[in-house]
């Protein structure tokens, strides 16, 4: 049995209790926040015990989630190592490159683990895909394009402000799922060029309860550029927070033999469709597992293993090199040229288990 904890009581909070409680090998053992009352209220609301933060960080819990907000992901992090805990974090790793490659250092020094949101790539849909991919099933990928545009969370979110902060932004905020599907498919990016822009600043609440309200824009907000992968696949990415509507496919990638339409990687499950050569398009039934909500699936496959002295497959070496593409991919748009991206990860081991006593 390992024990795991949550920092962090927002609106992601009760999609992983509930999502950790599907694991029979994991103990929930606590929940805390910065701002103790919110921890009280949602610990009363999914029936978590409640900590102070210095008591959490004392407990006896192997694993802590980090569900803060990405400006505050290194320090929490860094905490949750110092007190000698194993720690996986919501996406990105950290607000920048350098902060992210500081985290695995200390974790080394230590002897523990990181994991790092997202891990929809071991849902059905991502699994199912990278087996037909390693199958050949559309021959060797050349090209691709991947697509995440929408208006942003302005009208929504309670607190949309963060999203505009540096180390968010539509990139880092929902670029990181498609990068890190891409990269568990194809392999690691080996070169980027970027341009990115801000449409708006400060941003007008368009509709809603806080219509009218502004918002400070501190990132861009719509961001495309090119991926070189090592493999040879060249592949655009376009993320936006400008765009109300379009008609694009999420993702696409483009073989010697044929296409693979893949569905939104922020989910699980969804439908998958390819072709052969120029033929009709087929659907490409779910093989795999895990196709509806289910956060902390990562967390459960990285306490396996821990106990089995394997590699985990959301790692932070893979979430590392997912953040310098983001941060290059920016770079490379302020300074109008192509850059290469230095870090390496090997791909994740096909999911071929259920984590966790899955039930």
């Amino acid at each position: 049995m390992t024990r795991v904890a949550l920092i962090g009581a927002g609106d992601i909070c009760p999609a992983y209790v509930n999502g950790l409680r599907r694991f029979p090998a994991l103990k929930l053992v606590g929940l805390a926040d910065a701002r103790h009352e919110a921890a009280v209220a949602r610990g009363r609301e999914l029936d978590v015990p409640v900590f102070t933060l210095d008591a959490l960080l004392a407990s006896d819990a192997d694993i802590i989630i980090n569900l803060t907000p990405p400006q505050a992901h290194f320090e929490v992090c860094q905490r949750i190592l110092a007190a000698g805990k194993h720690v996986y974090t919501e996406k990105p790793l950290a607000a920048t490159f350098g902060q992210g490659q500081q985290l695995l250092a200390d974790a080394k020094q230590r002897g523990l683990r990181v994991g790092c949101a997202p891990d929809t790539f071991l849902g059905a849909a991502g699994q199912t895909a990278r087996r037909f991919v390693d199958q050949g099933g559309i021959g060797a990928v050349v090209a691709g394009q991947a697509i995440m545009m929408e208006r942003g969370p302005d009208d929504w979110h309670p607190n949309p402000g963060f999203f505009y902060a540096a180390g968010a932004g539509p990139l880092l905020d929902m670029g990181v799922y498609y990068l890190t599907q891409l990269v568990q498919l194809l392999g690691p990016v080996e070169q980027v060029q970027g341009l990115a822009h801000t449409s708006w600043s400060p941003r007008i609440v368009p509709r809603g309860e806080r219509k009218g309200a502004t918002i400070e824009v501190d990132t861009p907000s719509h961001v495309t550029g090119g991926l070189r992968f090592a493999s040879g696949a060249f592949v655009s990415l376009t993320t936006s927070f400008d765009v109300w509507k379009h008609a694009s496919t999420p993702m696409e990638l483009y073989g010697a033999d044929g296409t693979l339409l893949l569905p939104d990687p922020n989910n699980f499950g969804g439908e998958l469709r390819y072709s052969q050569q120029d033929g009709d398009w087929q659907g490409l039934p779910l093989s795999q597992p895990f196709d509806s909500n289910l956060r902390g699936l990562g967390v459960a496959e990285m306490a396996d293993a821990i106990r089995e002295g394997r590699p985990h497959r959301a790692s932070g070496e893979m979430a590392l090199h997912v953040l310098e593409v983001m941060e290059t991919l920016l770079l490379s748009a302020a300074q109008q040229r192509p850059l290469p991206v230095h870090t390496r990860c090997e791909r994740p081991a096909p999911l071929d288990m259920l984590p966790g006593g899955f039930a």
